[in-house]
């Protein structure tokens, strides 16, 4: 039979195995929530770590833990690992992450291996209220400086594209219609644009995470903690984990709303839709044989030789499925309650998922942009075909007649445009103004 110790609580009495690092709190919490899916991300887990070693820091330099215990707490704090736990709680928990803060706070007193209580010791002078949202911001931190390095690399690589095709007419479209003429280097200058935007919003998003509750404890007064306490604890945080953190000057406000998090879940969204639109455009150009994707795979089971663009399919999916954790991120703000946000878990999990999601859809369509050509002899005889690049010779010859050109063109069997202008313009005034320079001039010079 397997060995067993008893713990206790005032609900009573459990059984844990001996061996386990987990106490009552953490059993109860197993029991309790036994969802499969989603379970409590590793970076709050690791994030969390670093808040109970700054409570423990500040707690030891104001006296109010022996510096044995303390010691102890701050080498379990640095020395966990959450790989090292085999089972997960889920993000689905009630409780607002009490189930979670007990979990690290019964983790790190049986990691110590000394007679360290993980509520008196660990826990002290803290309460799942301000401990919770703290960790989930020091985490969300540093999910977005892993993501907007991620999107610079994804920008640098489109920025690439920019250059390479920067020569290349093409016919732009309009409404899924040709439209007027530009460069296929334009276009994807234009991606990398969209790009450079979501780097700079994940970049500066950060600031609306630096400002935390810690030392507010259960409402925001930060009432069974010392004031003393509640000065350092944050300045204690800041060194454990080298971000630039500030306590919150009202810290009811802080504990009770958690608007901050929707509006970077709204940061995350807006990269999510430019990677949707931008992916949905490469497969279209793809179809368009205008740009050739990177085969990756074999496409079908049933029909030879078919190559599918599924890394693009794959990044969209991402993009799907980070839109709606911003409308669960949404949700779970506002349905919190007076002083508490009791859905924290599933907001916690659904905005840090969105941003390991982003990043590597951000790297995988990086790496595929690489692999990006352009069919330069489709991209040119599409060009030449199209009666639409007559637009450009507006200032030249003036609507009316280049719409008679077009309609004249139209009574032909021909099937090149561009010769046909040639032969009516001269090849000196069609070849300067169909140029890549003169397309992207940024208008005409009269």
């Amino acid at each position: 039979m397997m060995k067993t110790r008893t713990e206790k609580d005032f609900l009573g009495e459990v059984q844990i195995p001996a061996d386990a690092t987990w106490g009552i709190h953490t059993a109860r919490a197993l029991e309790n929530f036994p969802i499969p899916g989603s379970s409590v991300p590793s970076s709050l887990i690791s994030a969390m770590a670093q808040v109970k070693k700054a409570c423990a820091l500040a707690n030891q330099e104001l006296g109010f833990l022996e510096a044995a215990k303390a010691d102890a707490i701050i080498t379990a704090c640095e020395e966990f690992q959450v790989s090292a736990f085999k089972f997960q709680l889920s993000a689905l928990q009630g409780g607002a992450g009490t189930s979670t803060n007990m979990m690290l706070n019964e983790l790190i007193a049986n990691k110590t291996g000394k007679d360290i209580h993980p509520i008196e010791d660990v826990n002290l002078h803290q309460s799942t209220n301000d401990v919770y949202p703290t960790a989930v911001k020091v985490a969300a931190i540093h999910g977005l400086r892993e993501l907007a390095e991620k999107i610079e690399s994804l920008q640098g690589a489109f920025q690439q594209l920019e250059k390479k095709f920067a020569h290349i007419p093409t016919l732009g479209k309009t409404e899924m219609v040709e439209a007027v003429p530009l460069t296929l280097g334009a276009e994807f200058g234009a991606y990398a644009e969209a790009f450079a935007r979501d780097r700079w919003r994940t970049f500066k998003c950060e600031e609306r995470l630096r400002v935390v509750n810690l030392g507010g404890t259960a409402v925001g007064t930060g009432l069974t903690a010392p004031r003393s306490y509640i000065f350092l604890v944050v300045e204690k945080l800041r060194e454990v984990t080298g971000l630039g953190l500030s306590r919150g000057e009202n810290l009811v406000d802080q504990t009770a709303n958690a608007d901050a998090f929707v509006e970077v879940s709204g940061i995350m969204k807006a990269c999510a839709t430019n990677l949707l639109k931008i992916c949905g455009d490469l497969r279209l150009l793809h179809m368009n044989r205008k740009i050739k994707l990177p085969a990756v795979q074999a496409g079908s089971s049933i029909m030879p030789g078919k190559v599918n663009p599924v890394i693009l399919e794959s990044v969209m999916q991402i993009g799907i499925k980070v839109q709606a954790n911003d409308f669960i991120v949404t949700e779970c703000a506002s349905r919190g309650s007076l002083q508490i946000n009791e859905f924290m878990p599933l907001l916690a999990s659904a905005l840090l998922e969105s941003m390991e999601l982003l990043g590597a859809a951000c790297g995988m369509l990086a790496k595929h942009a690489e692999g990006i050509e352009a069919d330069e002899a489709e991209c040119e005889r599409q060009f030449n075909a199209s009666v639409e690049i007559v637009t450009a010779f507006l200032p030249i010859v003036g609507y009316d007649r280049a719409t008679e050109l077009v309609e004249a063109f139209k009574k032909t069997d021909r099937t090149d445009f561009k010769n046909y202008l040639v032969e009516e313009l001269g090849e000196d005034v069609v070849e300067k103004t169909l140029s890549s320079q003169n397309l992207m001039a940024l208008g005409h010079r009269s």
